[in-house]
Parts: structure tokens; C-alpha cells; sequence
């Protein structure tokens, strides 16, 4: 672990670093999925919609392009703010940086969430995980890999459902945190942030989002839809989660990246 803090800090001492340099050893992943027209938002928001301001060459003869966006602040990857479910919590423009940047651990899943799409993560996987790479340290950010990122973007695989409006939320079937899980989360472990790569942290077919309301309740913030977790380690790895820095919003669109240093 100190390896990886003294990796990262090097990192990120960009007034040291040119172009030419082999300034650090290791790999980035990007945990992001693209934003475009394919991009899954909850049935109740609307798609996500780029338009073309300009592209082209100008009347002066040179190359632009300029184009405007619109999105809700929950869908494609994102941050959920604790403000999300908890009143007078951390919007997403409140939580701290360091909140967002931190040692990271994967705990997989992909069997039972592909056996039951609406399969609820719980404290025994998170004992059976530790049972084998010890206790979750202290301030880490956990990832929850359900192998669901395979099915993006086919909204029917990845989310039960391609219809829209308040009747397809009935229909919606994925993976989640279970209740459970998030008060053990909360009361014996430390964690920054949590995250998984489906559309929420509580399951498809939940109606309170007891999840949501345990872990906002703490100011524990949650990133939906990440990516690309199967191509992370264990653990051993650096977390960077920066979201667009909404003032007042209870989310909003999330970069979020791995670094994994060289051993």
C-alpha cells in the first residue's frame, strides 16, 4: 500500500512531468462509459442529447466544431450526491475531493448477479471477500463488480427493461447492494464511496432504496454505471471519481479512473 500512495502522489506532481518523460509505471483504466444517444438513463429521464452548434470550416478559412448537451444528472456513469436520499447531506458540489480519490477494492460477484438479475450484494460476500484478502482498510473506495457491464448498452440485458415512463420502473431487474450490507458498511467498516456497474446501488426491484438512505445518511456517495472493473485487480489499486461540480445537485456526470502501479 505504500507503494501505491507513494506511486500516486508521484503521479499526480505534474509540475514535474514533461511529455518525454516515463513519469510513472503502471496502467490507467478507464471506468467510464461513454456518454452518446445509447447512453442508459433511467426510464423516467429523458435520453441523453447532443447537438451540433457548429462544425466545419469557417468563413476565415480555419477548422471548428462546437456542440451543445443536454443529460439528467443521473444516468450514463455518474455520482449519486448523499443529497440524493438524505436530506441536509452533502450535494455533489460539498463532497470533499479526498472523498473521491482513494485506494480501491473490487469485490466480483458476476456468478450470482448472472443467476439472479435482481441479486442483492450482502455482508457474507463481503466476509467471504476479506476471509481471503483480509479486513477493507480503512478509507477505501469499494467497487462491487456484478459482470453487468458486459451487456451495455442493451437496456433489456442490463436493466430488465427498454421501455420508458413510470410503468417501465416496475420492470426494471439488476443487481444491488442489500440493505444489510450498507449498514455493515456504515457501522463496522471505513469506506470513502461505493460503486458498481449497474444503474443503481439498491436492486431493480426495490421501491424505498434502503441502500441509498443508509449510506447518504452517513454522506457516503455512490457511482452507478462504472465499467471495466473486471479489468481491475483485487486491490492494490488508486481511485480517481471527479464528478461535473454541480452547485446544489444531487449528481451528475462522473469520470471516474483506475490506476493500477506496476509491481
Amino acid at each position: 500500500m505504500r507503494k501505491l500512495i507513494l506511486s500516486f502522489l508521484f503521479i499526480i506532481n505534474f509540475s514535474s512531468i514533461s511529455k518525454a518523460d516515463n513519469a510513472f509505471d503502471g496502467q490507467w483504466v478507464d471506468l467510464t462509459h461513454e456518454f452518446s444517444e445509447e447512453t442508459i438513463y433511467w426510464p423516467t429521464e429523458e435520453p441523453f442529447k447532443k447537438t451540433t452548434v457548429f462544425e466545419g470550416h469557417t468563413n476565415a478559412g480555419f477548422y471548428y466544431t462546437a456542440y451543445r448537451f443536454c443529460a439528467a444528472e443521473h444516468g450514463g456513469t455518474h455520482i449519486d450526491a448523499p443529497i440524493h436520499f438524505s436530506e441536509h447531506r452533502n450535494t455533489v458540489d460539498q463532497i470533499p475531493i479526498e472523498q473521491l480519490i482513494g485506494p480501491g477494492v473490487v469485490i466480483r460477484v458476476p456468478e450470482k448477479a448472472n443467476e439472479d438479475r435482481n441479486y442483492q450484494f450482502t455482508v457474507e460476500d463481503i466476509l467471504d471477500w476479506e476471509a481471503k484478502h483480509g479486513v477493507i482498510a480503512d478509507n477505501s473506495i469499494l467497487l462491487v463488480d456484478t459482470g453487468s457491464s458486459k451487456f451495455w448498452p442493451n437496456k433489456n440485458k442490463y436493466m430488465g427493461t427498454d421501455e420508458r415512463g413510470q410503468e417501465a420502473v416496475k420492470k426494471l431487474k439488476f443487481p444491488g447492494i442489500h440493505p444489510e450490507a450498507a449498514n455493515f458498511l456504515v457501522s463496522k467498516r471505513k469506506i470513502k464511496a461505493v460503486g458498481l456497474d449497474t444503474p443503481s446501488i439498491d436492486f431493480g426491484g426495490s421501491t424505498f432504496f434502503k441502500t441509498h438512505q443508509i449510506l447518504f445518511d452517513k454522506n457516503i456517495p455512490g457511482f452507478e454505471n462504472v465499467t471495466n472493473l473486471d479489468k481491475l485487480p483485487t486491490k492494490g489499486f488508486m481511485v480517481i471519481a471527479l464528478p461535473m461540480k454541480l452547485k446544489g445537485g444531487s449528481g451528475g456526470p462522473l469520470r471516474i479512473v483506475a490506476f493500477i502501479p506496476a509491481k
